[in-house]
């Protein structure tokens, strides 16, 4: 800012601006006159020697400043001053307000005359500690501003350059003069250097610093994106009036790229954290690919995908096709934050769900076929800036591809992003491979379960059947409860319900060993005490591990305990004749059966419990149970009525209410059962096989008795003829007849006591045949010169079954026969005719 005083010519007169070096040097002078004594005394004489000018005028001047030790060389000094001498020196004087402190002036003394020609002198004093300072302070800023390593540069009021330093030309090129008045549009793109003159005039105004200001742009001849940080202050002159903004400039690039690493390194550990919590929660494979793409959408990339083998879906072991990546694939999961940028290979890539190939010399096919990650740049006119096609390699098998896409303007692909691309595909891999696997053994566990279980819908003769069968453990659907239905000779059947104690696949195995057992057990015909402690035995025998020596059994204690637990079982078996509308039960710890008579209450069947199959040292009880015409049984396990909500005297009382009135439709009642209880506990295995009483009608029976003498014989194939003529099978009576007689004249052959005949319609027709004889027929293949002996032949191959079964008071044999379906009944061949011979 300029003061114009006046002008001459082309002369202009004005005060220094602010910051001149006087304001920091604060010159002292006075005068002395012809007689030596002071004859003027200026302002700054008095604030450096802190006397006033009315206390110094007249004085002499060797008094006023100069300590009374070297007072003596003043006066000295003077004369030859006012001598005509000139000089230039240092002397001490007193401190203002310090009488034993001494400072230092430099004094410069010029000769004058005065008006009459007499000697004077003009004295100019400069503190010698504020030159020393100024000089130091010259020293430091030069030395700080020329060697400092960081660009450092000086604005005028007026945002111009006043000065830059050696280190910012060699940033920006051109000698250091030549930087001098330019602007930081010279400097930084349009937008960065509005931010920067903004923060200079913000400094100017108002006096506070700006830390840290980020910028970013290119050194001249450079396309290198730079990161500056800049501090920027104001610069007061002496006085203290501001003269311009300070700039300080660090290139941060390299700092800027390694914090850029290290958030991309927490990202990407981020990242992997959540992948680790978010995928792999669900053993289905296409909800971990959706968990895969939710993880890396936005967080890692703009839009991805993920392509599965179809043979892998399917369920094949190794999909044909997989080594060269030429097998099928189908498309199962999707994602894009941009939602204009469709993902494409080439020209459309493959829709949601699609089943598809890659090309054989494609770079998704060569990751498919080598397992190595590859890129993939954008289609040309495409948003894809670029894609990673990552391989999903799970125990060194492929199990897919993940396309992880970026849109241009998105960060390029760089190394860790790559590794971060493998790491995410591969996680998701071993929770897909681990889902295949599991989707394997569930699918051959389910195989066994059943396998192990009765058909859908079961038939039997007087029965109507319906079963439900609930796993407790969902996630493998297999455990150790059973149910069976099976079919014994006369129309009979036989009703199983057990529990092996134990859950999972193991349980599942136990209790097929001992399904089988049952079904050979029931074979056998034999009562159901009987049934029962057979199965025991095999259930003790399954518990301990076969060749087990007696001296090591010690050894082998806790072992042999395990398997015994897991072979312990309960069991409730009943056989239920339709002809006698009576059911025989035998118990071992198994619940008690429920009987629902038609309009009456439902009651647990008092069955004596027995102990649990396994145990051993108890005999079984039996109880026969005469049960009416549409009357309901119900035979279940312990998961239906018990859990830890409830006890199980609660969970009894509550099946029975749900049974009770139960008039409806069988399976209409199993649904109503399993609705109305708690049966999703998960706690245990749910089995219910449930039966409604109907029993053969009496016209469906023919029984007659027949005395013991050969014209039986001829009576009972008449009885049969006439029967089966009543019921319209005439196409049965030929061989009816023949195979009766076969029977009727064995029981008088070999049998004792009065003799039985009995016929059973129903699915089919069985002829029984009793007698008081104990010795059980057995066919046998005859000799050429026997008489006999061929009949038992005869009746197994013109028969669809036949057997023999003991009874209380005797033997029944019996053969059992389809009815006819319109075709004419088979006739034996000549080889069937010549094997009995």
């Amino acid at each position: 800012m300029s003061d114009i005083s006046g002008a001459t010519g082309d002369v202009v007169w004005q005060s220094s601006p602010p910051g001149s070096i006087y304001d920091y040097i604060r010159v002292a002078s006075f005068s002395i006159g012809a007689d030596g004594l002071v004859e003027q005394w200026s302002k700054r004489a008095e604030e450096l020697f802190g006397v006033d000018a009315r206390d110094a005028v007249g004085v002499d001047p060797v008094e006023v400043f100069l300590p009374v030790e070297v007072r003596g060389r003043g006066h000295g000094r003077v004369t030859e001053i006012l001598d005509g001498k000139e000089w230039t020196g240092v002397v001490p004087f007193r401190m203002p307000g310090r009488p034993e402190a001494q400072g230092l002036a430099e004094l410069y003394v010029m000769p004058t005359e005065t008006a009459d020609g007499g000697r004077a002198a003009v004295c100019i004093i400069v503190d010698v500690r504020v030159l020393r300072r100024i000089e130091s302070d010259l020293a430091s800023s030069q030395a700080i501003f020329g060697q400092s390593p960081f660009g450092f540069l000086l604005f005028g009021t007026d945002l111009t350059v006043r000065r830059v330093n050696k280190r910012f030309a060699e940033l920006f090129g051109d000698e250091v003069e030549e930087h001098r008045g330019r602007t930081v549009h010279d400097y930084l793109a349009r937008a960065e250097a509005d931010r920067m003159t903004a923060a200079l005039k913000r400094v100017l105004e108002t006096g506070r610093s700006v830390t840290d200001l980020q910028l970013i742009g290119s050194a001249p001849g450079s396309s290198e994106r730079r990161h500056w940080s800049v501090n920027l202050y104001r610069v007061h002159s002496g006085s203290g009036a501001p003269i311009g903004v300070a700039g300080l400039g660090t290139d941060v690039t390299r700092r800027h790229v390694a914090a850029r690493e290290a958030a991309n390194a927490r990202r990407n550990l981020a990242l992997l954290n959540e992948a680790g919590a978010r995928i792999g929660n669900s053993l289905d494979l296409e909800t971990t690919a959706r968990e895969l793409l939710d993880v890396s959408v936005p967080g890692f990339c703009d839009l991805a995908s993920v392509d599965l083998y179809q043979g892998l879906l399917a369920g094949d072991e190794s999909p044909k096709g997989s080594a060269d990546g030429s097998a099928e694939l189908r498309r199962v999961a999707y994602a894009s934050a941009v939602s204009d940028v469709l993902l494409k290979d080439s020209d459309d890539g493959p829709a949601l769900g699609a089943v598809h190939r890659y090309a054989f010399h494609s770079p998704c096919a060569s990751a498919l076929r080598t397992g190595k990650v590859r890129s993939v740049p954008g289609a040309q006119g495409s948003h894809v800036q670029s894609t990673l096609a990552v391989p999903m390699v799970a125990h060194d098998t492929v199990v897919g591809l993940v396309q992880f896409s970026r849109t241009k303007g998105s960060e390029p692909f760089g190394e860790r992003d790559r590794s971060l691309a493998v790491e995410l595909a591969a996680r998701a891999a071993v929770c897909m491979d681990n889902a295949r696997l599991y989707r394997r053994e569930h699918e051959r566990a389910l195989i066994l379960q059943r396998s192990l279980l009765p058909p859908g819908d079961p038939e039997a003769a007087g029965l109507d059947i319906a079963c439900r069968y609930l796993p407790g453990n969902t996630a493998s659907e297999v455990g150790g409860d059973w149910f069976d239905v099976i079919e014994l000779p006369g129309h009979r059947t036989a009703l199983v319900v057990g529990d092996v104690m134990g859950h999972g696949l193991r349980a599942a195995v136990a209790m097929g060993e001992l399904r089988t057992a049952v079904r050979t057990l029931a074979l056998l015909d034999l009562e159901p005490a009987e049934v029962l402690e057979a199965l025991d035995e095999i259930a003790r025998g399954l518990g301990t591990p076969s060749g087990t020596q007696q001296a090591s059994r010690a050894a082998h204690k806790t072992r042999e305990a395990d398997l015994s637990e897991v072979y312990l079982a309960t069991a409730v078996y009943a056989v239920y004749d339709p002809v006698t509308r009576r059911c025989t039960f035998a118990n071992a710890g198994h619940l008690p059966p429920v009987l629902v008579e038609p309009g009456e209450q439902a009651l647990l069947l008092d069955v004596p419990p027995g102990m649990p199959l396994g145990v051993g040292g108890e005999p079984f009880e039996e109880v026969e149970v005469e049960i009416p015409e549409g009357a309901l049984l119900a035979l279940y396990t312990d998961g239906l009525v018990e859990s830890r909500e409830h006890p199980l005297d609660e969970g009894l009382s509550a099946f029975r209410d749900a049974l009770t009135h139960s008039e409806r439709p069988l399976e209409d009642v199993c649904d109503h059962v399993l609705n109305t209880l708690d049966t999703q506990h998960g706690e245990d295995d749910i089995a219910l096989l449930m039966a409604r009483i109907q029993g053969l009608p009496s016209d469906a029976v023919g029984d007659w008795r027949l005395p013991r003498e050969p014209r039986s014989v001829g009576r009972a194939r008449e009885l049969a003829r006439q029967q089966l003529v009543a019921w319209g099978l005439e196409d049965l009576v030929d061989t009816t007849e023949l195979l009766v007689s076969e029977l009727v004249t064995n029981a008088l052959r070999y049998g004792e006591g009065e003799i039985r005949l009995r016929l059973l319609l129903d699915r089919t027709l069985v002829c029984e045949v009793w007698d008081a004889g104990l010795v059980q027929p057995r066919r046998r293949r005859a000799r050429d010169t026997d008489e006999g002996g061929r009949g038992l032949q005869l009746v197994g191959m013109l028969s669809a079954a036949w057997g023999s079964r003991r009874t209380p008071r005797g033997k029944t044999v019996w053969f059992e026969l389809a009815l006819p379906d319109g075709a004419s009944a088979p006739e034996l061949s000549v080889e069937q005719l010549l094997s009995m011979y």
